[in-house]
Formats: structure tokens, sequence, C-alpha cells
């Protein structure tokens, strides 16, 4: 397993909430559970504790996300290294669950965690899966959705660095609602544009003025 695989886990946990919106799906240890994914024996330590665990380590990953959003470089490297030194592990290489043609294990670089409860285990993982992505492609790859109120947040893969919205559907939205107010400030421009033409005519009674017998 890469590296940059354990990048998402720091996303799947800060998206669990919307503050904008005030929803938080972090309610209960089956959510938990379902951030880990299948076959993860970590999982399986989670208990009602952890939900308050969670939410604090999803509080400071979410800081990191905002501030390299902000520009601010250093502050999200020194926030994401705070996480680093509370929660470490301890690369090793791995071939379990991997094999080529021939049988032969396909060895890859694996994070072993050794965490006295779920939240540390979990934490351990996202800190350094999101330290290896910006490491690898800079501090400017982490974003936060643009499309208001979302503020999701997401890993910019883009050849370009171009990501802008944390899916397609936002993506749709924001675009939706910028062709509208486009339409929306061409019809008002429209409808002044005709209120200064009208207001530059002649008026009836001028323009239909006719001068009496005496020329006047």
């Amino acid at each position: 397993m890469e590296l940059a695989y354990y990048s998402d886990y720091a996303v799947r946990l800060v998206n669990t909430e919307e503050p904008a919106r005030g929803k938080d799906a972090l309610t209960s240890v089956e959510a938990i559970r379902d951030l880990f994914g299948p076959s993860q024996s970590a999982a399986r330590r989670a208990t009602d504790a952890d939900v308050t665990r969670f939410r604090s380590v999803r509080a400071r990953l979410r800081a990191v996300f905002e501030a390299a959003d902000a520009g601010e470089e250093r502050l999200a490297v020194d926030l994401l290294n705070s996480l680093l030194l509370e929660f470490p592990v301890s690369p090793q290489i791995s071939g379990h669950d991997f094999r080529d043609d021939d049988g032969r294990p396909l060895w890859h670089m694996h994070l072993a965690d050794h965490p006295s409860n779920a939240t540390a285990g979990y934490a351990a993982i996202a800190a350094m899966g999101l330290a290896f992505h910006l490491t690898e492609y800079g501090v400017d790859r982490l974003g936060l959705c643009e499309a208001a109120p979302c503020r999701n947040a997401y890993l910019d893969t883009s050849t370009n660095r171009s990501r802008r919205y944390c899916s397609d559907r936002c993506a749709t939205r924001a675009n939706v609602a910028a062709y509208r107010a486009r339409k929306r400030l061409e019809a008002d421009r429209s409808e002044r544009t005709g209120l200064a033409a009208d207001s530059a005519q002649p008026s009836s009674a001028q323009g239909d003025r006719r001068p009496d017998r005496r020329g006047r």
C-alpha cells in the first residue's frame, strides 16, 4: 500500500462535518468504524470515548486545510507537524495481500501504528498520509471546496493545479450559480440601458407639436 493512499484518511475525517450547514456525521462508534474501512483491526478498538477524541483530531486536521487554503504555508506545516509528533507511526515494508503473477509478494511501504486507542491509530495514519501528500505535491494541493456553503476538504491531484471543488456535484452547482448570476447581471444592465434610452427620447407632446397659423 503506497503512502499516498493514507492521505485520504484525513479527508474522510474532516468531511464528516459541514460547519456551515450545522451537520456532523461523527456521532457514534459505528461512524468511526466506517472511517477505517473494511478489514481494519484498529476499528474494532473504537469505543464511545473515541467520538470526542476523533472530533478533536478532526478540528486540528481541518485547521491544516484552512491554513493551506489561505496560503499560510508555514502555519499548515506547523499544525501538521504537531499532529505527527503527538501521533507517531513506524514505516514498515509489507507484502501481505498483494501478489504478482508468480505468487511473490509485491513489496510496498506500510504505516504500522501502535496506538493506545482507535483515535491515536487513525490520527497517526491520517497525519502521516497528509504529510506525505504535502511534501510530495506541495501545500497548495490541500484545498477547501469553493462551492459555498460546502467547504469540504479535498486533495488536488490535477495536472495543472486547477481543482477548486470537492466533487463534480459541487462544481456543477457552482457553475450553475455563476451562470444565473451572470444572467441576472445582464438583465439588470439591459433594463438600465433601456431606461436610459427611453429617457433620452423626446416626449410625445414635444414631438407632435405643430406651429399655429401665425407660424408659432
